[in-house]
Protein backbone atom coordinates (compact mmCIF):
# COMPACT_ATOMS: atom_id res chain seq x y z
CA UNK A 1 0.00 0.00 0.00
CA UNK A 2 2.85 2.69 1.26
CA UNK A 3 4.69 1.35 -2.54
CA UNK A 4 1.47 2.46 -4.22
CA UNK A 5 1.39 5.79 -2.40
CA UNK A 6 4.80 6.46 -3.31
CA UNK A 7 4.29 5.82 -6.71
CA UNK A 8 1.27 7.90 -7.08
CA UNK A 9 3.28 11.02 -5.83
CA UNK A 10 5.80 10.38 -8.21
CA UNK A 11 3.55 10.18 -10.85
CA UNK A 12 1.88 13.23 -9.76
CA UNK A 13 4.93 14.97 -9.95
CA UNK A 14 6.53 13.94 -13.05
CA UNK A 15 2.95 14.93 -14.57
CA UNK A 16 3.76 18.54 -13.44
CA UNK A 17 6.72 18.58 -15.14
CA UNK A 18 5.68 17.61 -18.20
CA UNK A 19 2.28 19.82 -18.21
CA UNK A 20 4.59 23.12 -17.48
CA UNK A 21 7.27 22.38 -20.60
CA UNK A 22 4.52 21.51 -22.86
CA UNK A 23 2.54 24.95 -21.77
CA UNK A 24 6.17 26.97 -22.08
CA UNK A 25 6.40 25.52 -25.42
CA UNK A 26 2.97 25.92 -26.73
CA UNK A 27 3.06 29.72 -25.93
CA UNK A 28 6.25 30.22 -27.25
CA UNK A 29 5.13 28.58 -30.40
CA UNK A 30 2.03 30.96 -30.04
CA UNK A 31 3.88 33.84 -29.50
CA UNK A 32 5.63 33.40 -32.98
CA UNK A 33 2.78 32.36 -34.88
CA UNK A 34 0.92 35.01 -36.93
CA UNK A 35 -2.57 35.96 -36.50
CA UNK A 36 -5.11 33.69 -38.03
CA UNK A 37 -9.20 33.65 -38.77
CA UNK A 38 -10.76 33.43 -35.96
CA UNK A 39 -13.51 30.76 -37.15
CA UNK A 40 -15.14 29.40 -40.22
CA UNK A 41 -18.48 28.33 -41.21
CA UNK A 42 -18.96 24.26 -42.40
CA UNK A 43 -21.70 22.85 -43.76
CA UNK A 44 -22.79 19.38 -43.08
CA UNK A 45 -24.82 17.14 -45.98
CA UNK A 46 -27.44 15.74 -43.57
CA UNK A 47 -28.67 14.40 -46.66
CA UNK A 48 -26.19 12.29 -47.54
CA UNK A 49 -25.97 10.96 -44.24
CA UNK A 50 -29.53 9.93 -44.39
CA UNK A 51 -29.14 8.66 -47.39
CA UNK A 52 -26.00 6.80 -45.90
CA UNK A 53 -28.39 5.50 -43.12
CA UNK A 54 -31.25 3.98 -45.56
CA UNK A 55 -28.03 2.25 -47.95
CA UNK A 56 -26.92 0.49 -45.04
CA UNK A 57 -30.70 -0.38 -43.61
CA UNK A 58 -31.76 -1.45 -47.23
CA UNK A 59 -28.51 -3.36 -48.06
CA UNK A 60 -29.65 -5.50 -45.21
CA UNK A 61 -32.99 -6.25 -46.05
CA UNK A 62 -33.61 -6.05 -49.52
CA UNK A 63 -32.21 -9.00 -51.84
CA UNK A 64 -29.85 -7.81 -54.15
CA UNK A 65 -32.17 -7.12 -56.97
CA UNK A 66 -34.40 -5.38 -54.95
CA UNK A 67 -31.79 -3.37 -53.51
CA UNK A 68 -30.29 -2.80 -57.13
CA UNK A 69 -33.67 -1.56 -58.28
CA UNK A 70 -34.30 0.90 -55.08
CA UNK A 71 -30.67 2.67 -55.09
CA UNK A 72 -32.12 3.47 -59.07
CA UNK A 73 -34.70 4.75 -57.80
CA UNK A 74 -33.46 7.01 -55.10
CA UNK A 75 -30.25 8.47 -57.10
CA UNK A 76 -32.80 9.43 -59.58
CA UNK A 77 -34.42 11.19 -56.67
CA UNK A 78 -31.41 12.89 -55.03
CA UNK A 79 -30.93 14.86 -58.42
CA UNK A 80 -34.27 16.35 -58.66
CA UNK A 81 -33.52 17.59 -55.31
CA UNK A 82 -30.77 19.16 -55.76
CA UNK A 83 -32.50 22.01 -57.14
CA UNK A 84 -33.82 22.66 -53.60
CA UNK A 85 -32.30 23.04 -50.59
CA UNK A 86 -32.87 23.27 -46.95
CA UNK A 87 -30.17 25.25 -44.32
CA UNK A 88 -30.21 23.91 -40.70
CA UNK A 89 -29.11 25.90 -38.00
CA UNK A 90 -28.66 24.77 -34.54
CA UNK A 91 -29.26 27.55 -31.87
CA UNK A 92 -28.90 26.68 -27.68
CA UNK A 93 -28.52 29.94 -26.02
CA UNK A 94 -27.16 30.35 -22.60
CA UNK A 95 -28.09 33.09 -20.60
CA UNK A 96 -25.75 35.68 -21.73
CA UNK A 97 -26.70 35.05 -25.18
CA UNK A 98 -22.60 34.54 -26.38
CA UNK A 99 -24.10 32.07 -29.20
CA UNK A 100 -26.07 34.97 -30.93
CA UNK A 101 -21.65 35.47 -32.25
CA UNK A 102 -22.20 32.20 -33.76
CA UNK A 103 -25.17 33.08 -35.32
CA UNK A 104 -24.62 36.20 -36.89
CA UNK A 105 -21.56 33.91 -38.88
CA UNK A 106 -24.41 31.21 -40.30
CA UNK A 107 -26.82 33.78 -41.18
CA UNK A 108 -24.77 36.00 -43.16
CA UNK A 109 -23.28 32.72 -45.07
CA UNK A 110 -26.63 31.38 -45.69
CA UNK A 111 -27.81 34.87 -46.73
CA UNK A 112 -24.74 35.14 -49.47
CA UNK A 113 -25.64 31.72 -51.17
CA UNK A 114 -29.64 31.06 -50.71
CA UNK A 115 -32.21 31.33 -53.44
CA UNK A 116 -35.07 32.75 -52.02
CA UNK A 117 -37.27 31.41 -54.40
CA UNK A 118 -36.11 27.60 -53.81
CA UNK A 119 -34.63 28.12 -50.30
CA UNK A 120 -35.49 27.19 -46.97
CA UNK A 121 -34.33 28.07 -43.51
CA UNK A 122 -35.25 25.56 -40.46
CA UNK A 123 -33.82 26.84 -37.10
CA UNK A 124 -33.11 24.14 -34.19
CA UNK A 125 -33.97 26.34 -31.32
CA UNK A 126 -33.19 25.44 -27.35
CA UNK A 127 -33.06 28.31 -25.08
CA UNK A 128 -34.82 29.46 -21.51
CA UNK A 129 -33.89 32.59 -22.04
CA UNK A 130 -31.35 35.32 -20.77
CA UNK A 131 -30.14 39.00 -21.39
CA UNK A 132 -32.58 41.27 -23.04
CA UNK A 133 -30.29 42.76 -25.55
CA UNK A 134 -28.28 39.35 -26.52
CA UNK A 135 -31.20 37.70 -27.29
CA UNK A 136 -32.79 40.97 -28.94
CA UNK A 137 -30.35 40.44 -31.01
CA UNK A 138 -30.80 37.14 -31.56
CA UNK A 139 -33.98 37.64 -32.75
CA UNK A 140 -32.60 40.58 -34.93
CA UNK A 141 -30.62 38.10 -36.58
CA UNK A 142 -33.71 35.88 -37.87
CA UNK A 143 -34.97 38.59 -39.06
CA UNK A 144 -32.46 39.26 -41.27
CA UNK A 145 -33.77 35.64 -43.11
CA UNK A 146 -36.74 36.80 -43.30
CA UNK A 147 -36.36 40.09 -44.75
CA UNK A 148 -34.57 38.34 -47.23
CA UNK A 149 -37.24 36.45 -48.25
CA UNK A 150 -36.00 33.11 -47.17
CA UNK A 151 -38.98 30.90 -45.84
CA UNK A 152 -38.18 30.31 -41.52
CA UNK A 153 -39.11 27.71 -39.80
CA UNK A 154 -38.18 27.36 -35.97
CA UNK A 155 -38.11 23.94 -34.25
CA UNK A 156 -38.53 23.38 -30.59
CA UNK A 157 -37.88 20.11 -29.03
CA UNK A 158 -37.28 20.72 -25.54
CA UNK A 159 -37.44 24.30 -24.65
CA UNK A 160 -37.62 28.33 -26.12
CA UNK A 161 -38.81 30.34 -23.14
CA UNK A 162 -38.36 34.03 -22.56
CA UNK A 163 -35.73 35.24 -25.11
CA UNK A 164 -35.67 32.21 -26.84
CA UNK A 165 -39.26 32.75 -27.53
CA UNK A 166 -38.50 35.98 -28.53
CA UNK A 167 -36.73 34.50 -31.32
CA UNK A 168 -38.80 31.79 -32.28
CA UNK A 169 -41.96 34.08 -32.80
CA UNK A 170 -40.05 35.81 -35.65
CA UNK A 171 -40.40 32.40 -37.45
CA UNK A 172 -43.27 31.84 -40.53
CA UNK A 173 -44.06 28.75 -38.61
CA UNK A 174 -42.86 27.62 -34.67
CA UNK A 175 -43.23 23.63 -34.60
CA UNK A 176 -42.71 22.08 -31.42
CA UNK A 177 -42.33 18.95 -29.71
CA UNK A 178 -45.51 17.95 -27.17
CA UNK A 179 -44.03 18.74 -24.27
CA UNK A 180 -41.46 21.20 -25.21
CA UNK A 181 -41.70 24.27 -22.96
CA UNK A 182 -42.73 27.88 -24.48
CA UNK A 183 -43.95 31.28 -23.41
CA UNK A 184 -42.53 32.77 -20.40
CA UNK A 185 -43.45 36.21 -21.60
CA UNK A 186 -42.07 38.21 -18.70
CA UNK A 187 -39.36 40.37 -17.53
CA UNK A 188 -37.35 39.56 -14.46
CA UNK A 189 -34.15 41.35 -12.54
CA UNK A 190 -32.79 40.43 -9.33
CA UNK A 191 -29.94 41.28 -7.20
CA UNK A 192 -28.86 41.09 -3.56
CA UNK A 193 -27.79 43.48 -1.20
CA UNK A 194 -25.05 43.84 1.33
CA UNK A 195 -25.84 47.36 2.76
CA UNK A 196 -26.83 46.11 6.07
CA UNK A 197 -23.85 43.62 6.10
CA UNK A 198 -21.80 46.26 5.51
CA UNK A 199 -22.78 48.59 8.49
CA UNK A 200 -22.76 45.53 10.61
CA UNK A 201 -18.79 45.85 10.03
CA UNK A 202 -18.86 49.09 10.10
CA UNK A 203 -17.73 49.27 6.19
CA UNK A 204 -18.48 52.50 4.28
CA UNK A 205 -19.86 52.53 1.08
CA UNK A 206 -19.26 55.19 -1.14
CA UNK A 207 -21.03 55.71 -4.74
CA UNK A 208 -20.57 59.03 -6.87
CA UNK A 209 -23.26 59.36 -9.77
CA UNK A 210 -24.01 61.70 -12.54
CA UNK A 211 -27.86 61.96 -13.24
CA UNK A 212 -30.50 60.98 -10.83
CA UNK A 213 -31.06 57.88 -12.41
CA UNK A 214 -27.87 56.74 -12.97
CA UNK A 215 -28.20 54.07 -10.59
CA UNK A 216 -31.07 52.98 -9.31
CA UNK A 217 -30.38 49.59 -7.01
CA UNK A 218 -27.31 49.22 -6.00
CA UNK A 219 -25.19 45.68 -4.30
CA UNK A 220 -23.58 47.97 -1.46
CA UNK A 221 -25.73 51.38 -1.42
CA UNK A 222 -28.84 51.75 0.70
CA UNK A 223 -31.66 51.46 -1.76
CA UNK A 224 -34.25 54.18 -1.69
CA UNK A 225 -38.26 53.59 -2.22
CA UNK A 226 -38.01 56.25 -5.20
CA UNK A 227 -35.12 53.88 -6.53
CA UNK A 228 -37.13 50.81 -6.12
CA UNK A 229 -40.11 52.48 -8.21
CA UNK A 230 -37.56 53.74 -10.81
CA UNK A 231 -36.55 50.45 -11.16
CA UNK A 232 -39.74 48.73 -11.43
CA UNK A 233 -40.82 51.08 -14.33
CA UNK A 234 -37.75 50.04 -16.25
CA UNK A 235 -38.65 46.23 -15.76
CA UNK A 236 -42.10 47.50 -16.98
CA UNK A 237 -40.86 49.12 -19.48
CA UNK A 238 -38.88 46.15 -21.32
CA UNK A 239 -41.87 43.96 -20.51
CA UNK A 240 -43.93 46.58 -22.79
CA UNK A 241 -41.76 46.46 -25.19
CA UNK A 242 -41.23 42.47 -25.22
CA UNK A 243 -45.26 42.13 -25.38
CA UNK A 244 -45.10 44.73 -28.36
CA UNK A 245 -42.16 42.66 -30.03
CA UNK A 246 -44.44 39.33 -29.96
CA UNK A 247 -47.33 40.94 -30.66
CA UNK A 248 -46.30 42.26 -33.88
CA UNK A 249 -44.64 39.04 -34.52
CA UNK A 250 -47.29 36.76 -34.34
CA UNK A 251 -50.82 38.96 -34.68
CA UNK A 252 -52.80 35.98 -33.70
CA UNK A 253 -52.04 35.78 -30.66
CA UNK A 254 -53.99 37.10 -27.43
CA UNK A 255 -50.92 39.04 -25.89
CA UNK A 256 -52.98 39.83 -22.65
CA UNK A 257 -53.51 36.49 -22.18
CA UNK A 258 -50.25 35.03 -22.74
CA UNK A 259 -47.79 38.00 -21.87
CA UNK A 260 -48.01 36.81 -17.82
CA UNK A 261 -44.88 35.22 -17.50
CA UNK A 262 -46.53 31.77 -17.64
CA UNK A 263 -44.86 28.91 -19.78
CA UNK A 264 -47.11 25.63 -21.42
CA UNK A 265 -46.64 22.62 -23.03
CA UNK A 266 -46.48 22.68 -26.55
CA UNK A 267 -49.70 21.02 -26.34
CA UNK A 268 -51.10 23.64 -24.53
CA UNK A 269 -49.43 26.55 -26.37
CA UNK A 270 -50.90 25.15 -29.72
CA UNK A 271 -54.24 26.38 -28.63
CA UNK A 272 -52.74 29.91 -27.52
CA UNK A 273 -51.14 30.47 -30.98
CA UNK A 274 -47.89 30.64 -29.48
CA UNK A 275 -47.30 27.55 -31.69
CA UNK A 276 -48.42 25.99 -34.72
CA UNK A 277 -47.75 22.56 -35.11
CA UNK A 278 -46.75 19.60 -33.01
CA UNK A 279 -43.94 17.60 -34.20
CA UNK A 280 -39.94 17.33 -33.93
CA UNK A 281 -36.89 18.71 -35.82
CA UNK A 282 -36.31 15.08 -36.50
CA UNK A 283 -38.95 14.23 -38.70
CA UNK A 284 -38.94 17.76 -39.95
CA UNK A 285 -35.45 17.10 -41.24
CA UNK A 286 -37.01 14.14 -42.56
CA UNK A 287 -39.85 15.57 -44.24
CA UNK A 288 -36.88 17.80 -45.91
CA UNK A 289 -34.89 15.67 -47.31
CA UNK A 290 -37.87 14.52 -48.81
CA UNK A 291 -37.82 17.53 -51.07
CA UNK A 292 -34.61 19.51 -51.00
CA UNK A 293 -30.99 18.95 -50.03
CA UNK A 294 -30.13 19.32 -46.33
CA UNK A 295 -27.18 21.40 -45.14
CA UNK A 296 -26.40 21.77 -41.97
CA UNK A 297 -24.85 24.99 -40.98
CA UNK A 298 -22.37 25.68 -38.33
CA UNK A 299 -20.01 28.72 -37.60
CA UNK A 300 -16.91 27.04 -35.67
CA UNK A 301 -13.99 29.00 -33.66
CA UNK A 302 -10.62 27.46 -34.51
CA UNK A 303 -9.01 26.87 -31.11
CA UNK A 304 -5.31 28.05 -31.11
CA UNK A 305 -2.88 25.79 -30.14
CA UNK A 306 -2.22 26.01 -26.46
CA UNK A 307 -6.32 25.88 -26.05
CA UNK A 308 -6.22 22.67 -28.14
CA UNK A 309 -2.99 21.19 -25.51
CA UNK A 310 -4.87 22.48 -22.67
CA UNK A 311 -8.30 20.53 -23.50
CA UNK A 312 -5.73 17.65 -24.64
CA UNK A 313 -3.80 17.82 -21.49
CA UNK A 314 -6.99 18.37 -19.11
CA UNK A 315 -8.44 14.92 -20.50
CA UNK A 316 -5.25 13.04 -19.76
CA UNK A 317 -4.64 14.28 -16.61
CA UNK A 318 -8.72 13.38 -15.82
CA UNK A 319 -8.14 10.22 -16.95
CA UNK A 320 -5.06 9.64 -14.79
CA UNK A 321 -6.27 10.88 -11.90
CA UNK A 322 -9.14 9.18 -12.10
CA UNK A 323 -7.66 6.00 -12.82
CA UNK A 324 -5.03 6.25 -9.50
CA UNK A 325 -7.70 6.71 -7.09
CA UNK A 326 -9.61 4.34 -8.49
CA UNK A 327 -6.84 1.51 -7.74
CA UNK A 328 -6.35 3.28 -4.44
CA UNK A 329 -10.06 2.89 -4.03
CA UNK A 330 -10.05 -1.00 -4.99
CA UNK A 331 -7.20 -1.37 -2.76
CA UNK A 332 -8.94 -0.02 0.50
Amino acid sequence: MEFLYEYGLFLAKALTVVVSILAIIAMSIAAGSKPKRKGSVELTDLSEQLTQNRDDFDAQVLDKKQYKAKTKEQKKESKERLDRKTFVIEFKGSMDAHEVNALREEVTAILTFADKEKDHVLVCLESGGGVVHGYGLGASQLQRIKSAGLPLTVSIDKVAASGGYMMACIADKIIAAPFAIVGSIGVIAQLPNFNKLLKKCDIDYEQVTAGEYKRTLTLFGENTDKGRTKFKEEIEQTHGLFKQFVQEARPQVNIDKVATGEHWFARQAIALSLVDELNTSDDLILDAAKVSHVYKVQYKMKKSLPERLGVGVSAFLDRTVTGIVEKFSYYK
